[in-house]
C-alpha cells in the first residue's frame, strides 16, 4: 500500500502534527513500509497457534516462603492512643 501526499497530510492533521512539505515524501515512504509490514503479519496463519502470556517461556523464580520478621504487635500497639483486640482504633470518618 502506497500513501500519497494527501494521505500523509490528512494523517498529520488528525494527529495534530506539523510537518514540513519537504519531509512528506519520507513520511509517506516510512508509513507505507509500516503498512506493508502489518499486511505481512496479517497474512500469517495463526489458527493453530495458542496465545502466550509472555513471549519467553520461562518460569518465575520464587523465593522460599519463610518468616523473616518477628511478631512485634504488642510493641507497636504501645504507641497507639486506642486499641482493641490487638487492632488500632481510628476515628470514624464516614457517617
Amino acid at each position: 500500500m502506497s500513501l500519497h501526499k494527501s494521505d500523509v497530510e490528512k494523517i498529520a492533521h488528525l494527529a495534530r502534527l506539523s510537518i514540513n512539505d519537504d519531509d512528506i515524501p519520507s513520511y509517506a515512504t516510512n508509513l507505507s513500509n509500516i503498512l506493508i509490514l502489518v499486511d505481512q503479519l496479517n497474512a500469517a496463519d495463526t489458527n493453530d497457534i495458542l496465545p502466550m502470556a509472555h513471549p519467553l517461556d520461562a518460569a518465575q523464580r520464587l523465593r522460599e516462603d519463610e518468616v523473616t520478621e518477628t511478631n512485634q504487635r504488642d510493641h507497636l500497639l504501645k504507641n497507639a492512643p486506642k486499641t482493641t483486640d490487638g487492632l488500632f482504633l481510628v476515628p470514624k470518618v464516614i457517617e
